[in-house]
């Protein structure tokens, strides 16, 4: 294993980060408030006694954004581990369905499929995972020249001690990031780049968000309120009618 350049790791996180700040901005530019209302629980608000268009419409559009953000930042701690393998092991994308990474090492042929946290997946998208695996690894032992093959569920933070079920490998938190790069310490020494020009990038979002809200809010009370109050009919209606009008 080479020896990881921290400062190249630094480089990339300041040349990539604004991609992750660009991506939240495009998200609230893209976004629809009848969209918006069509992907949330109206019977939650609800339930929680909201009674403004302006509590609404915050509740709904923070829900959206914290599903959004996690996502997105996901999409770029993948490219940041990809980028650390490439400089330590010679890692590639790998073209294996379900897969983000392969490399060799000491003979073994690793399968490194990235998430970017601990609560990424359900009982199916598990057992799709461990599907994906054995597809790959099966593809692979076709090759004679492959000797070991290691399938890697890599996931970029949590507390998770490293488990091997037989099937996989879970690495999370530190134990990934030092699999990666044998840095014990890579997983806090990320965190500081990855803050570079926060402030000016969040300034840039904070505004967009500011007139997304305002812009929602007006439109809601527009079309969903009537004599200063929600209609929550209406908005069920929009959120979840699909059965033909009755006939007379």
């Amino acid at each position: 294993m080479k020896t990881l350049d921290l400062e190249s790791v630094k480089n990339f996180v300041n040349e990539n980060i604004g991609n992750f700040h660009a991506a939240r901005v495009g998200s609230l530019s893209k976004l629809k408030l009848d969209n918006l209302l069509k992907r949330k629980n109206p019977y939650l608000f609800k339930a929680k006694n909201i009674h403004t268009a302006a509590e609404l419409v915050s509740g709904l559009l923070d829900a959206y954004l914290s599903s959004s953000e996690e996502k997105l930042f996901g999409d770029f701690l993948e490219d940041l581990a990809v980028f650390v393998s490439r400089q330590t092991v010679d890692g590639k994308k790998s073209s294996a369905t379900g897969m983000d990474l392969e490399f060799d090492r000491d003979g073994v042929r690793y399968l490194v499929s990235i998430k970017s946290g601990p609560n990424w997946g359900n009982s199916s998208q598990y057992a799709a995972l461990r599907k994906n695996f054995l597809t790959a690894k099966k593809v692979l032992l076709q090759s004679k020249q492959l000797g070991q093959i290691q399938p890697v569920l890599g996931i970029c933070y949590g507390k998770v001690k490293p488990v091997d079920n037989g099937e996989y490998l879970k690495l999370t938190g530190q134990s990934f990031w030092h699999f990666l790069s044998d840095d014990r310490e890579l997983y806090t020494r990320i965190i500081e780049p990855i803050g570079y020009e926060a402030k000016k990038h969040n300034d840039t979002y904070e505004i967009e968000k500011s007139r997304v809200y305002n812009e929602f809010t007006g439109k809601f009370i527009t079309e969903f309120c009537h004599d200063g109050l929600i209609d929550w009919v209406k908005l069920v209606e929009l959120n979840s009618s699909n059965l033909p009008e009755a006939e007379n």
